[in-house]
């Protein structure tokens, strides 16, 4: 069911209980719980924190701890299956989800009693009517003769023909019925996207209650920021949520303008600006930027000789001399930073790299801590994917949750320069599959397999940093290929999970479209391909488009998913 009142129906419930979050493991649930960890500090709420990477690891979670909580938050996991009949829960257990994955599932939506959905009201959800999917069970008719009635044999007859007949007419209409909600549920359910981000609903929450501060909002524009570099949302959604934090944004830090009443310099600021869309440019050369990003990869083709010359025009266009371009952004000259975004964007234009401006934020703090949204979604990303092990499983977790925390910047830096690392290999490995031609048509859509021994390829068994690199590729891909058809295909790739195990992880991302609504159907097809080969594959990511196989199960399913997709 659908909470109307975050601050009545959920807030004010859970204050005076202990409380269970079960957050996943992706930057925008880390920012919704910091958020929601700030107000529980606030009010003195007792709760325990889990992180759970996926199904198996919410199940575990739950049983561990039912005895102990009736009060369980989720945190952008949940809402798309049926969390009643997965963890079969005591009646008197509430659960408050607060998840952006869509399609919510519609036993979520309308289980008024244990579940209550946190989700943003003006989000467009579509959920198909209650009549539409559910109906009463009717009861079974008993069909008895009135033997004491003397009434004439062909009045029976007649009321005998006349109850078949009703009968096959509600039969009837049971089946059209049927075939009607499973067309209802098969239209809704087909496309697996994302709705508002659940740092912003909570951000939502704080506001509400008028305990909204300055870190709160950095939080909010975080989460929203991750899910437009994971690219989940549409551009037009990204710059509408944008719009309405800037209006917090102005009313957190309008002081900074006046000189009478001036924060002082260690006080955090937060700025909306026009950045370029290059990463992490501020903490990196601007030359190893251009390179890694995906962007200006893709459009100037940099994995070919020919794109590197242009990469040396754009370059020389700019009037940029290579020894600035290739030492660290803070030591370039300042009389060159000073216009260097116009002279970018004005350079940009002529090379058809037109949307290299984004509406962004930064965060001041101190005389040298400038850090972009996007800065600190690429750092916590690479902390929380970190392959090097460094402890138990949830060390990854607590240290990306830490670096959000301004007390933490040494924690922050690692994550950068982690992230420097995961984008080289990104652009390694899309330079390589190209030049390699990895990337195959298999009809309805394109395929990529990554294969053991590839550099690197540790890094891209994790979902985030695999589901990245699939959008660099075919990014990449759509602007070398002279094929006018493959351009229009989605991506399915591969790469080693588990050696041991022999297992491989699988992800499938939309066509790269203008008109893209990152709307993805790959989560269903994959369910339906495992199901008709009797693939052993594991459906363990909230993703549902990730999924884990068997290798030598790995070419049945391929074929099963384009017969089910030609």
């Amino acid at each position: 069911m659908f909470v109307s009142d975050c601050r009545r129906e959920f807030y004010e419930l859970i204050v005076t209980q202990r409380v269970l979050l079960l957050v996943a493991s992706d930057v925008d649930a880390l920012c919704a719980c910091k958020i929601l960890q700030a107000l529980f500090q606030c009010d003195h709420v007792q709760y325990t924190l889990v992180p759970v990477a996926g199904w198996q690891e919410l199940e575990t979670a739950f049983l561990e701890h039912k005895d102990q909580f009736k009060y369980f938050v989720l945190i952008n996991c949940g809402a798309n299956v049926d969390l009643l009949e997965i963890l079969q829960p005591e009646e008197d257990t509430l659960f408050f989800v607060c998840d952006s994955h869509r399609p919510i599932n519609v036993v979520n939506v309308y289980n008024d009693t244990q579940i209550k959905l946190l989700v943003k009201q003006d989000d467009d959800l579509d959920v198909p009517a209650y009549d539409d999917i559910f109906r009463d069970e009717e009861d079974e008719e008993e069909e008895s003769e009135d033997e004491s009635d003397g009434s004439e044999p062909s009045e029976k007859r007649r009321r005998f023909e006349e109850e078949v007949i009703e009968r096959t007419m509600k039969r009837r209409q049971r089946r059209e019925w049927e075939a009607r909600r499973r067309e209802i549920l098969f239209d809704y359910e087909q496309y697996e996207y994302h709705g508002t981000s659940s740092a912003m609903v909570m951000f939502d929450l704080a506001w509400i209650m008028s305990k909204d501060l300055n870190d709160m909002l950095w939080w909010a524009i975080v989460g929203l920021t991750d899910q437009w570099v994971q690219d989940k949302i549409t551009q037009m959604k990204y710059v509408t949520d944008i719009g309405i934090l800037q209006r917090h944004v102005s009313r957190h830090n309008h002081r900074n303008e006046d000189e009478e009443n001036s924060l002082s310099i260690d006080c955090m600021r937060i700025a909306f600006e026009y950045d370029l869309r290059l990463a992490l440019y501020q903490h990196w050369s601007l030359y190893e930027s251009l390179c890694n990003t995906s962007y200006t990869s893709a459009s100037l083709k940099l994995w070919s000789v020919q794109g590197q010359k242009r990469l040396q025009e754009f370059l020389a266009d700019m009037g940029l001399p290579l020894k600035q371009v290739k030492q660290k952004f803070n030591s370039m000259d300042m009389s060159l930073k000073e216009n260097l975004r116009e002279m970018i964007e004005e350079s940009a234009n002529k090379f058809g790299m037109k949307d290299l401006r984004v509406q962004t934020f930064s965060i001041h703090f101190g005389f040298k801590n400038k850090f972009s949204a996007s800065d600190i979604v690429y750092a916590t990303t690479s902390l929380m994917e970190n392959i090097e092990k460094e402890g138990p499983e949830t060390t990854n977790f607590i240290k990306a949750l830490d670096s959000l925390s301004r007390g933490n910047l040494d924690k922050l830096h690692q994550g950068l320069d982690l992230a420097k690392k995961q984008l080289r290999a990104i652009q390694q490995t899309v330079a390589s599959c190209i030049c390699t031609n990895l990337v195959i048509s298999q009809g309805p859509f394109l395929y990529c397999s990554l294969m053991e021994g590839t550099p690197d390829v540790k890094l891209f068994s994790k979902p985030v940093s695999l589901c990245l690199l699939s959008k660099y590729l075919l990014k990449s891909f759509v602007c070398s290929t002279k094929n006018k058809r493959c351009k229009l295909l989605p991506l399915v790739m591969a790469a080693p999970m588990d050696v041991e195990q022999g297992t491989v992880i699988m992800v499938g991302i939309p066509p790269e479209t203008e008109s893209s609504d990152k709307k993805n159907f790959f989560g269903r097809a994959f369910e339906k391909a495992a199901e008709s080969t009797n693939s052993r594959t594991l459906h363990n990511h909230f993703e549902m488009s990730i999924i884990e196989l068997k290798t030598e199960d790995r070419s049945k399913f391929l074929d099963a998913l384009i017969s089910l997709l030609s």
